[in-house]
Order: C-alpha cells, then sequence, then structure tokens
C-alpha cells in the first residue's frame, strides 16, 4: 500500500496550507519534514484513537487529523514562516499498538513512507 501526499506549495509568510495523505488501516501516522542536508524531524503523529502529538516549532500552529471515512491524514498548517520550507513527508506505522497513546515522533518508528511533498515559504 502506498502513500501518496498532496496538497504542497508556495506561499508567503503568514499563511496557510493543507497537507493530505491518502492512507487506511494503519494504527499510527505521521508526519515529517526534511530541511535540506539534514535528517527527517517530525512535526506531528496521531494514533487510532485520535491521540496527537506535535513537534515543539509547530505547536499552535499545525495541527494534525484524519477523515476515517475518506480514508484521509492531514496536515493544517497556519502562521507559516519561512523556517517552515521544508520537504514533507506522511508515514505510517505498524509497530505501534497503542490506539490512546500520540505515537512518537521518531521517523525510526515508521516503516511506510510517501514520496513526500514540497512546501516553500517565502
Amino acid at each position: 500500500v502506498q502513500l501518496v501526499e498532496s496538497g504542497g506549495a508556495s506561499v508567503q509568510a503568514g499563511g496557510s496550507l493543507r497537507l493530505s495523505c491518502a492512507a487506511s488501516g494503519w494504527t499510527a501516522m505521521g508526519w515529517f519534514r526534511r530541511f535540506p542536508g539534514k535528517e527527517r524531524e517530525g512535526v506531528a503523529s496521531i494514533s487510532s484513537g485520535g491521540s496527537v502529538a506535535y513537534g515543539d516549532s509547530v505547536k499552535g500552529r499545525f495541527a494534525i487529523s484524519k477523515d476515517n471515512g475518506k480514508d484521509t491524514l492531514y496536515l493544517q498548517m497556519n502562521i507559516l514562516k519561512p523556517e517552515d520550507t521544508a520537504m514533507y513527508y506522511c508515514a505510517a506505522s505498524t509497530f505501534w499498538i497503542f490506539a490512546n497513546l500520540a505515537p512518537p515522533l521518531g521517523p525510526s518508528n515508521y516503516n511506510h513512507w510517501g514520496p513526500g511533498t514540497q512546501v516553500t515559504v517565502s
């Protein structure tokens, strides 16, 4: 099963974007981003029961959610900053078994990845 992100774009600082990821049946999912020359960092995660976690740099600005009826994961990004410019990835885990505990944000906890979508903030 493939994960496919969409919604990346170029926006001005202060603007908003919503990323989407078509996925179904996972116990834990997350959004990650990679800055040029750096490792992926966790942005947000969500368990099957809806428990969420956020990276410190996006708390209060980004929101992760999922629509089980549409089998879609979302990342609503508000008050975007130039430092949010990165490739954003959707990821899913078959390791995380706790429905009501927010999945960890470490990339090693996820074993399925989408190809990424570029977000550029200027």
